[in-house]
C-alpha cells in the first residue's frame, strides 16, 4: 500500500513528512529578493515559473493572521450599523434569538470547512469541494456566484465608506472619498497576501478592541453608572424589554431579522480560503476555526444583547435616510450619544469606517482567489491562473478591482436603484456557499466510509460531525424560507411588489442559470457516492505531530478535552 494512505497508527515511525517540491511548499519566495518578494518592483509583476501545479499561491500568511481573520475579519457595517434596522424590525428579543440561531449555523459551517481544508489543499477556492463531493455543475455555479458576490460587495463598501466620512466632513463630493479609499485598497493589494493579512490583523484588532470597550461601557451604563448629563445616570437594567417590549412585528419581524443576521455573518468562511496561503494549515487552521466560537458568543451575541438593553426598538434614529448607510443610525453610536459620552460617537464611527474598508479588501481577496481557482479547474479563462513572482494572482485581482469603479454609479440620482439590482444578483450567495460546504462535508464523510476509511484518518474533525452539518443545512433552508416569506409579504404590507420580490430573490434564478451553464460546459451532474474520489490530492500530513497531539490530549481530564475542542 502507498505510504500516503496508510492508517495513522502505522505511520507512528515516520519522523518527517514525505519530500515535496519546493513550489508546493512555497519555498520559491525565498529565492526572490526583498522588493520582488513583496511586490514592490516591476520584476515582481512577471509571471512566476511554476512547479508541478498550475497555481501555487503565496504562503506568507502566519498563524496570527489566520486567527484574527477568523475572530474579527467579517465584522463590518452589517454588525455595527445593520443591527440597528434589525432591532427596529424585530425588537431586542428577536435580535438576540436570531443571531444565536445563525451563530449555531455558522459554527457548524466553519468546522465542516475546517475538516475539509485540513484534508485537501484548496489553492484559492473552497467551492471546489462542491465540485469534488456534490456535483461539478453545482461547483461551477458556486464558484461564479461567490466571485460575483465579492465583486459587487467591493463597490458597495467603497460607497458606504464615502458616506461614512460625511459624519465629520459634509459637503465634500462623495466621489472624492470613494477615490481615496479605492486607491487605498489597490495599494493594499500591491502587497499581495501579506498586505491583506496585515490589514486584516490590525483592523480586526481595532474592531475587537472597540467591541470589548463598548461592552464594558454598556455594562456600566446598564447599572446606572453613566454621566449625569446622559439618560443612563440611574439604574437602567432591562426596562426596554418590558417597555416597549422584547419583540416587534411578530413572526414577520422574526423572519426579517433572521435574514439580516445571516448576512451579518458573510465573510466568515474566508478563514478557509486564507488557510490555503499558510505554510502549515494543519497547525494554524484548527486554532483559527475555534476562534469563531468566541466571535459568535462574545462579540455578536453579547454585544447585541447590550444594544437591546440600551436602545429602544421604536427609536426613530434607527431608521437612517441614506439608502446605503447612515452611521447616525448605528446603535453603537447612539449609545454614546444618549449616555453623554463626548467623542465616543466619533470613535465608533472610525471603527465603522475601518470595518467597511476591511470588508472591501476582503472582497478583492476572496473574489480573486476564487476566480483563480475557477481558471485552474477550466471553469474560467486560463489567464486568470497567472501568478506573478510575488505570489499574487494578478489578473484575477485586477478583474475584481475593476468592479470597484461601479461605486461611481452611486453618484447618479438613479444610482441606488441600479445598485439595488446589482446586489440582488448576489444577495443570497453566502447562504448557498454555506449550504454547499455543509452538503460537501456530509457527502465527503459518506464517501470516506464507503471507500473503507476510518475517522482516525481524519486529523481535524468537525465538532458536530455530520449531524452539525445537517443542522447547519436545515437552518440555511429556514433562512431561505424566511427570505421568501418576507419578499412576498414585507413588514407593514399584506403583499409585496414584484420588484421587491425579485430584489430579494433574484440570486436564486441566477444560481440556477450558473448551474445550467456548468452542466452544459462539463456535462457532469450529481456524483454518486461510489464515484467520489477521496484519495487523490489529499494533503501530505505530519502524522508524528498529529499522533503526539492525540496522545497528549488522551492524558487530559474530560473538562480540558472538551474545552480544547471548542476553544
Amino acid at each position: 500500500m502507498d505510504d500516503k494512505y496508510v492508517l495513522p497508527e502505522e505511520k507512528v515511525g515516520i519522523t518527517s513528512p514525505p519530500h515535496r517540491d519546493p513550489h508546493e511548499q512555497g519555498q520559491w519566495r525565498e529565492t526572490e529578493d526583498f522588493w520582488t518578494r513583496n511586490g514592490l518592483n516591476i520584476k515582481s509583476f512577471q509571471r512566476r515559473e511554476v512547479g508541478p501545479k498550475i497555481v501555487e499561491l503565496d504562503k506568507s500568511m502566519k498563524t496570527r493572521h489566520l486567527h484574527m481573520i477568523a475572530i474579527g475579519g467579517s465584522i463590518g457595517a452589517g454588525f455595527f450599523v445593520g443591527s440597528g434596522s434589525a432591532l427596529s424590525r424585530g425588537g431586542p428579543g428577536t435580535l438576540l434569538i436570531d443571531f444565536l440561531i445563525m451563530g449555531v449555523m455558522i459554527f457548524n459551517v466553519v468546522y465542516a470547512l475546517g475538516e475539509l481544508a485540513v484534508m485537501y489543499p484548496i489553492s484559492g477556492g473552497f467551492y471546489t469541494y462542491s465540485t469534488r463531493f456534490i456535483d461539478p455543475s453545482w461547483g461551477f455555479a458556486m464558484g461564479w456566484n461567490y466571485v460575483f458576490q465579492w465583486a459587487i460587495v467591493l463597490p458597495l463598501e467603497l460607497t458606504v465608506a464615502g458616506f461614512t466620512v460625511e459624519y465629520w466632513q459634509a459637503g465634500v463630493n462623495v466621489g472624492v472619498w470613494i477615490t481615496i479609499f479605492y486607491l487605498f485598497i489597490i495599494i493594499i493589494n500591491v502587497f499581495g497576501t501579506l498586505g491583506y493579512a496585515e490589514e486584516e490583523f490590525w483592523s480586526s484588532m481595532l474592531k475587537l478592541s472597540a467591541t470589548v470597550i463598548f461592552m464594558i461601557i454598556a455594562f456600566v451604563l446598564v447599572l446606572g453608572g453613566g454621566p449625569s448629563s446622559g439618560r443612563y445616570d440611574e439604574y437602567w437594567g432591562a426596562r426596554l424589554w418590558y417597555d416597549p417590549g422584547a419583540f416587534n412585528n411578530g413572526f414577520k419581524g422574526f423572519c426579517s431579522v433572521f435574514v439580516t443576521a445571516a448576512f451579518a455573518f458573510s465573510g466568515t468562511e474566508l478563514v478557509g480560503l486564507a488557510a490555503a496561503e499558510t505554510k502549515n494549515p494543519l497547525k494554524s487552521l484548527p486554532g483559527a476555526i475555534r476562534q469563531v466560537f468566541w466571535r459568535i458568543t462574545l462579540f455578536y451575541v453579547l454585544g447585541l444583547f447590550f444594544v437591546g438593553l440600551l436602545i429602544r426598538y421604536d427609536d426613530d434614529n434607527l431608521l437612517g435616510a441614506n439608502p446605503y448607510v447612515n452611521v447616525n443610525a448605528s446603535p453603537f453610536v447612539l449609545v454614546g450619544k444618549y449616555a453623554g459620552l463626548k467623542g465616543f460617537d466619533s470613535f465608533m464611527n472610525v471603527v465603522i469606517l475601518v470595518s467597511v474598508i476591511s470588508i472591501g479588501v476582503s472582497g478583492v481577496y476572496g473574489g480573486s482567489r476564487t476566480l483563480t481557482a475557477l481558471g485552474e479547474q477550466g471553469y474560467a479563462p486560463k489567464f486568470f491562473t497567472y501568478i506573478d513572482r510575488s505570489g499574487r494572482p494578478l489578473w484575477s485581482v485586477l478583474a475584481i478591482l475593476i468592479f470597484g469603479a461601479l461605486a461611481y454609479v452611486n453618484l447618479d440620482a438613479d444610482g441606488p436603484t441600479v445598485f439595488d439590482w446589482l446586489l440582488a444578483l448576489s444577495g443570497l450567495a453566502a447562504l448557498f456557499t454555506w449550504g454547499s460546504i455543509c452538503l460537501a462535508h456530509i457527502r465527503f464523510r459518506k464517501a470516506w466510509a464507503y471507500h473503507g476509511h476510518t475517522l482516525d484518518e481524519i486529523p481535524f474533525k468537525a465538532v458536530g460531525s455530520v449531524y452539525g452539518s445537517w443542522l447547519g443545512l436545515f437552518i440555511i433552508f429556514l433562512v431561505l424560507c424566511a427570505q421568501f416569506y418576507t419578499a412576498l409579504s414585507p413588514i407593514g404590507e399584506d403583499i409585496g411588489t414584484a420588484e421587491g420580490f425579485f430584489k430579494s430573490y433574484l440570486a436564486l434564478p441566477v444560481v440556477i442559470f450558473f448551474w445550467l451553464c456548468g452542466y452544459l460546459w462539463k456535462r457532469q451532474a450529481w456524483l454518486r457516492t461510489s464515484n467520489i474520489d477521496v484519495d487523490s490530492g489529499r494533503r501530505e500530513l505530519d502524522w508524528d505531530y498529529i499522533n503526539a497531539q492525540r496522545a497528549e490530549m488522551a492524558t487530559w481530564p474530560a473538562w480540558r478535552r472538551i474545552s480544547a475542542v471548542i476553544f
